[in-house]
């Protein structure tokens, strides 16, 4: 059983062209996730049409078509499995999808696998996705050496590009003694699940033995509990019922709790899940609970429950590093877009431009810039414009990345390196 494994998110990324597309392709299809009748189709269809290089990005291409021919597989959810863990593909197309994705928490990647072509080696893109990567919490890298086919299978060629992403991802934080370089051809299968004859030089794990060597994410129990509000009802005899989903720590019924920034207390009376009670939920559980001594309209979606010896923090102000996905023109002191910071949505008011930062090394670039535009990474000051709540990223993650929208786009993303608290008792 499927289920029976532990679960890992996986963000594939690399700069546009390099082969992610094939790349997944090719591990769906080694992993049986891609009928080998459906490739088959494909590469017929290719051939009649002169594409002679039959490609497996046009497994991932062709899904569309497929789904509206009737053709009950869908790779839409693109879920393989290796001997060890099934995985989920949190799917990259683009930069800024990825950061969205990365920042909406549906898909927070537990891992990410950096695909870079031999013969271009490190792109701007792929240094700016190793440094988002890093911003975003992902801290488990494999890097895919792609297309070496491209290069004659050339082992200097492969050394040359091993030193020059060792070097670009020493800059971010990530150790490359620990991190696999893998010289790989994702169009004609070599080291994706079979150590290749074109390189007998590499002795290192295949693309799936380094996806079976990730470490499973531990469920972050032994942080403060935290539980952020999605919607909250009133059902008769029982009282008020919140419903969220635990993202810290473990709840438990009878435990005295405070939610957060609407500075109620209560005690949980019962927790109930998939409608059965349970005497305690852990991260990652959705659940609805009643709570002795909160009204229905004490408290709404935004609002934060936690222990009531150490409540959420709220506050006043709060110092974060960001990465500026697109603007239309430039963001200066006083521009206040809304942040979406797990289920809450404030404004929030840019107080102090603090540094600017490269976006490829996080090294400051400029101290007090007088203005941010899109490409840029740096450090600012904000000050929300109603109470909210926000963790430290280094102490509670989950609730310390946030995503910037205005006029309907993702502006920006970070996360939480400072808090100033507001006093609320």
């Amino acid at each position: 059983m499927a289920a029976e494994k532990p679960h890992m998110n996986l963000a594939v990324v690399g700069h546009i062209d390099h082969g992610k597309s094939t790349t997944v392709g090719r591990l769906l299809f080694e992993t049986g996730a891609v009928p080998a009748h459906v490739i088959e189709n494909f590469r017929k269809e290719a051939e009649s049409k002169g594409k002679g290089s039959f490609e497996f990005a046009w497994v991932m291409d062709n899904l569309k078509e497929e789904r509206e021919r009737g053709i009950t597989i869908d790779i839409a959810h693109k879920r393989f499995d290796t001997d060890k863990y099934y995985f989920t593909v949190v799917d990259c197309p683009g930069h800024r999808d990825f950061v969205k994705n990365m920042i909406t928490g549906a898909s927070q990647a537990d891992a990410a696998l950096l695909v870079v072509a031999a013969p271009d080696g490190a792109m701007e893109q792929t240094k700016e996705h190793v440094f988002l990567s890093k911003t975003l919490g992902i801290n488990q890298l494999i890097i895919g050496i792609n297309k070496m086919d491209a290069v004659k299978y050339d082992e200097k060629r492969y050394e040359e590009v091993k030193a020059q992403l060792s070097d670009l991802i020493k800059m971010v934080g990530f150790n490359p003694a620990q991190v696999p370089f893998i010289p790989m051809s994702a169009f004609n299968g070599d080291n994706i699940a079979a150590k290749s004859e074109n390189t007998k030089w590499y002795n290192g794990p295949t693309v799936l033995e380094a996806l079976n060597d990730l470490v499973s994410p531990e469920l972050p129990t032994a942080l403060p509990f935290r539980l952020p509000i999605q919607d909250v009802y009133t059902i008769s005899g029982i009282g008020t019922v919140p419903v969220g989903r635990v993202e810290t720590g473990v709840m438990k019924k009878g435990m005295k709790v405070s939610f957060m920034p609407a500075n109620k207390d209560g005690e949980i009376k019962s927790i109930e899940m998939h409608h059965e009670e349970i005497p305690e939920a852990l991260p990652g559980d959705n659940v609805g609970f009643n709570v002795r001594g909160v009204g229905k309209n004490d408290i709404r979606r935004g609002d934060v429950c936690g222990p009531a010896d150490a409540p959420p923090s709220v506050a006043e102000e709060f110092t974060a590093q960001i990465v500026v996905l697109q603007h239309p023109s430039a963001i200066t002191v006083g521009y206040t877009p809304v942040f979406h910071c797990h289920t809450s949505q404030v404004a929030c008011t840019f107080v102090e431009l603090v540094k600017k930062l490269d976006p490829r090394t996080g090294q400051v670039k400029e101290e007090n810039p007088t203005f941010l535009k899109a490409g840029d990474a740096a450090i600012v000051k904000f000050r929300p414009v109603q109470p909210m709540v926000i963790e430290n990223f280094k102490d509670i993650p989950q609730l310390g990345r946030f995503a910037i929208r205005d006029m309907g786009s993702t502006i920006a993303a970070g996360m939480c390196i400072s808090i100033q608290q507001k006093e609320m008792r």
